[in-house]
């Protein structure tokens, strides 16, 4: 029995988390579904307008998925569900497919949905987590302060109480400066209001309320339900003074009663349509999840399976392309706000599913007078922890490189649109890689007199000899910079007429391809035209495993030694005269890569 329960833990991991649950842990997971519950009720609305889909739409997507990322999921604290990024980018690929709020968009909306959970799966099954790092942290930074920036000028509408579209920041623009004649008073100071009390709560509440005396966690969450008073005070106000005959927005009849469980179309078309949106989605909600998740497994020092988050992810999007939602992933400041309330096991997330099954049944009526501009302000306050421009500066002073790459994704988004801009990004990042590693770092080393140790010429008086070099390798070898070594050895060996030895420090190398094997060869069959033996050392073993019954390893002309000492001590002799240097020196011409260093 327990081997059969750890292989069920394998893939439900639900059942390791339940070994150990008592009264204690029910207690604690269920306070913090009661919290999240109520954030998340406004939030879901929010979002389902920002995705340009009917309110129950984000309610919906708050149910189903939830229980299933509990029972697959890794992460005692994510808070899966409706996010601002999924919803703009849902918004953005639905934009030419239907119009907004209508069947057709709504049944797009879940195709997109479960399409997503359908890659992520995959992704899950095949075990390729390892595709999210081809999205590095400049783009992905660049994209989410752009994604904010957007969402925040889609809200403005809302807020100034005018019909807004656009899919760039250009377009929202020149919407809204054509409509300002048409700004509707009562619902700009209801909008501005609301947003005005979630900001000030946000910055000040809790510094007001531990003075007051109260404990710091109750602070923090108290001032964390802000959203959820705006929410019911605008809601009593829009019944009380009939806002909605006075031209102010409201959300509308919201239907009673729970989403029914229906596969979304399989329109081939419709698919083939909705494929690079879908791919887009899942990658980013995959590292927004992920990066959320290990943050806080760490403040607890737990374990996330990034490759499980994948199957778990791909599953609550397919739950929710099935039963009426959205594209869902895990939300910073709801994960947040369940890590602080205490939850301690993924069960808190049914739990939380089962509040808003529960408010979905009896609170459709009073949300109906819920004004959209109240919604708009929750957006808008909270995507502010989005928007890191002062990153652009801190990235570009570090990284010039890095710098461009976020700019340029962070401007394509602002002005051509979200999927532009990260498919951009997604270009840039693997573009870099590649830059960066088809001129592989290295350095000719030397050792630091009575020591073992080597360290690069052009920094430190080591001992060196005019018969032999020591080139240190600072990457994995592979097709993109087999030609660069190629290139590095050779240059050596053309300014030291006296050479005898070439040995290649590996300690760094992790992997030689079929194209690097190749170039490895040629090396040896050129030295050895010259005169000049190419030896190898501190190979790993797992490279050492592949190349060992290779042509290449049969035709080498020098050794393979353990350590870059063994090979200094026998290549060099004892006979043979030492030549220690008083100053770092390096060989003259050689193409040692990019600036020297340890």
């Amino acid at each position: 029995m327990p081997m059969l329960s750890t292989r069920l833990a394998r893939w439900i991991p639900l059942v390791g988390w339940l070994r150990d649950y008592h009264r204690d842990t029910l207690t604690r997971d269920l306070l913090a579904a009661v919290i999240v519950t109520m954030m998340l009720v406004p939030q879901a609305l929010a979002y389902a307008l920002l995705a340009g889909l009917p309110p129950e739409v984000g309610l919906y997507a708050s149910m189903l998925p939830l229980v299933l990322y509990a029972l697959f999921g890794t992460s005692a604290t994510l808070a899966v569900g409706p996010v601002a990024v999924a919803s703009l980018m849902t918004a953005s690929a639905l934009a030419d497919i239907a119009v907004a709020g209508t069947a057709e968009y709504v049944g797009a909306a879940l195709v997109l949905a479960f399409f997503s959970g359908l890659l992520l799966l995959g992704m899950g099954l095949l075990r390729m987590g390892f595709l999210a790092n081809f999205l590095s942290h400049p783009v992905i930074s660049g994209f989410v302060t752009a994604s904010g920036i957007l969402i925040a000028a889609s809200q403005l509408s809302h807020i100034l109480g005018i019909r807004g579209s656009g899919n760039n920041l250009l377009e929202m623009a020149g919407t809204l400066g054509s409509q300002l004649g048409e700004v509707n008073a009562i619902t700009l100071l209801f909008g501005a209001g609301v947003w005005i009390f979630l900001l000030t709560c946000r910055r000040y509440l809790k510094g007001w309320l531990t003075a007051a005396g109260l404990a710091l966690r109750t602070a923090e969450l108290l001032s964390r339900a802000a959203p959820v008073v705006a929410v019911i005070t605008t809601t009593l106000l829009a019944w009380w003074l009939q806002l909605g005959q006075r031209g102010v927005a409201l959300v509308g009849e919201v239907p009673s009663g729970l989403p029914a469980l229906a596969l979304p179309s399989f329109e081939p078309s419709l698919w083939s349509t909705l494929l690079p949106a879908a791919v887009l989605i899942s990658l980013v909600g995959f590292v927004e999840s992920v990066s959320v998740a290990q943050t806080l497994a760490a403040k607890r020092r737990q374990r996330i399976d990034p490759n499980q988050e994948l199957i778990a992810l791909g599953l609550a999007n397919m739950g929710a392309g099935v039963s009426g939602g959205s594209p869902v992933s895990g939300g910073f400041s709801r994960s947040v706000v369940n890590f602080e309330a205490g939850a301690a096991t993924p069960l808190a997330g049914a739990f939380t599913a089962i509040g808003i099954a529960i408010a979905t049944l009896v609170l459709t009526e009073p949300l109906a007078y819920l004004p959209k501009a109240t919604l708009a302000a929750t957006i808008i306050v909270a995507i502010g922890t989005l928007i890191d421009l002062p990153a652009v500066r801190e990235t570009w002073s570090y990284s010039r490189a890095d710098g461009v790459a976020m700019l340029a994704t962070l401007v394509l988004t602002l002005v051509q649109g979200v999927e532009t801009g990260i498919l951009v990004g997604v270009v840039l990042s693997i573009g870099l890689h590649l830059y960066r590693t088809s001129q592989p770092h290295s350095a000719v080393v030397g050792r630091v007199p009575n020591s073992e140790h080597f360290r690069n010429v052009q920094r430190h008086a080591v001992e060196t000899d005019p018969r032999l070099v020591i080139l240190r390798v600072d990457e994995s070898l592979y097709f993109a910079n087999a030609r660069y070594l190629e290139d590095t050895v050779m240059a050596l060996t053309a300014h030291q007429p006296g050479l005898e030895h070439i040995v290649l420090a590996c300690q760094a190398v992790n992997v030689v391809d079929a194209s690097a094997l190749k170039s490895l060869e040629a090396i040896n069959a050129r030295l050895r035209d010259a005169g000049v033996k190419l030896h190898m050392a501190e190979v790993k073993g797992p490279v050492m495993d592949r190349l060992k019954d290779t042509e290449f390893c049969h035709e080498l002309t020098g050794q393979v030694f353990l350590s870059t000492y063994d090979a200094w001590r026998e290549l060099r002799g004892e006979a043979l005269p030492r030549q220690t240097l008083s100053q770092p020196m390096a060989p003259a011409g050689a193409p040692l890569g990019a600036a020297a260093s340890e």
